[in-house]
């Protein structure tokens, strides 16, 4: 691979197509306020070692809160956090930064909170995200145990120390969900909506993340590094944000937001592209010819070919036929209140009318007695989102992502 291949240049070139920052205009014209909410201020970012949670923090610092405390299962994650913003130049870290490797679910993570007596700000970034965490009743479980019943406990815990805001990062994914991931998220806004009486909450669902941690093209690096073929479907069509554009939507979201409001980013359709658009132009740049196959058994025994016949490099792309695929993006659905000129880049669902807790707890109730009995399908699962989400409309394909490359 080329040692002198630009990832940031190439984002803002071939996948965002834009050179400057989205949201610079509304970040500019709010430098004040964005100061005034989070100068001196206690934070809490759960999550926070992951590609959004990362940059949400590097988006923060300048704004010098009084302390940083983050909260990640991924320990190796976390220590190169540390090492990434230390080595920043002349970015700014309270004297109180402590990362701490646990979930926030851990009853030492409660310790942590109790003894802090809570925090001003409260940001979570901790989620399943990938739909192919929905391929067995164990993932599903796995999948909500994070998403939604973990956080409805946390809200409990929170209510004895309230914070001035709370944010909760959510997906494009939850607007009319037609995947287990995706209604799982919708069902998290639910919940974070629901205490809206305790204290300022809001979220905001966006576009991919361009190149964030676990992501297909992601996984395009890692395949080039071995010298191994490159799969993507060639049929579904994204936005992309830049690592750096999905930390600031969460910051103007949290520290910006009025209650019960869910942020998005203003993108057109002329800004979406596919997967294997971005395979062969990743390929291009680093200057390697991509030769299309007919299947991914023939481009994998091709690969070893790699790099000995004119820089030609395999790839195989095809249709999406895996469950919960869903082939375009939608920020918000027509029943939602949309406000489109409070910001240059970015609409604004406002007037969330919040979920009663007892109707949330009456749901999470019925997740929890599916979850402790053995003979509990994924379809089982299917059926209460159906009840609950009217605009549920998952469509069992008994194929999964981890199926294929």
């Amino acid at each position: 691979m080329n040692n002198m291949f630009d990832i940031n240049q190439f984002i803002k070139t071939y996948v965002t197509k834009r050179d400057d920052i989205l949201f610079k205009e509304d970040i500019s014209n709010n430098k004040d306020n964005l100061y005034d909410s989070i100068y001196g201020k206690s934070l809490l970012v759960i999550g926070g070692a992951g590609s959004i949670g990362s940059n949400f923090i590097k988006c923060i610092l300048p704004f010098q809160p009084k302390s940083l405390i983050v909260v990640d299962t991924n320990e190796n994650a976390l220590a190169e956090l540390t090492r990434d913003l230390r080595s920043c130049c002349g970015l700014y870290i309270p004297d109180d930064y402590i990362p701490y490797p646990l979930s926030f679910s851990d009853l030492i993570f409660e310790k942590i909170f109790r003894k802090r007596k809570g925090f001003d700000i409260i940001a979570n970034f901790s989620a399943h995200k990938h739909v192919r965490s929905e391929k067995d009743i164990f993932s599903v479980e796995a999948l909500f145990q994070n998403n939604a019943l973990k956080l409805w406990q946390f809200m409990d815990l929170l209510t004895d120390y309230p914070p001035e805001r709370f944010f909760c990062v959510s997906t494009d994914k939850a607007t009319n969900p037609v995947n287990i991931m995706g209604a799982s998220k919708k069902i998290m806004e639910d919940i974070v909506f629901s205490y809206s009486d305790k204290c300022n909450v809001n979220t905001a669902r966006f576009a991919n993340v361009a190149f964030s941690n676990g992501s297909l093209p992601a996984g395009f690096l890692k395949r080039i590094s071995k010298r191994q073929l490159i799969a993507a479907p060639d049929d579904v069509w994204r936005y992309f944000v830049s690592p750096e554009e999905s930390g600031e939507i969460c910051m103007l979201a949290c520290m910006l937001g009025n209650n019960r409001e869910v942020f998005f980013p203003k993108l057109d359709a002329s800004q979406m592209i596919t997967f294997s658009d971005i395979a062969e132009n990743l390929l291009f740049s680093l200057g390697y010819k991509p030769v299309r196959y007919e299947s991914a058994e023939e481009a994998i025994k091709a690969a070893v070919l790699i790099g000995q016949s004119n820089n030609e490099y395999p790839v195989f792309f095809s249709k999406s036929d895996t469950t919960g695929e869903k082939k375009y993006e939608e920020f918000y659905t027509e029943r939602e209140v949309v406000d489109l000129d409070r910001y240059n880049t970015l609409g604004v669902i406002r007037d969330i009318k919040p979920v009663n807790r007892d109707t949330i707890k009456t749901v999470l109730d019925k997740f929890y007695k599916a979850f402790s009995d053995a003979n509990t399908t994924k379809e089982d699962i299917v059926k209460i989102l159906h009840s609950y989400l009217p605009n549920f409309e998952h469509i069992e394909k008994e194929k999964n992502l981890d199926s294929k490359i």
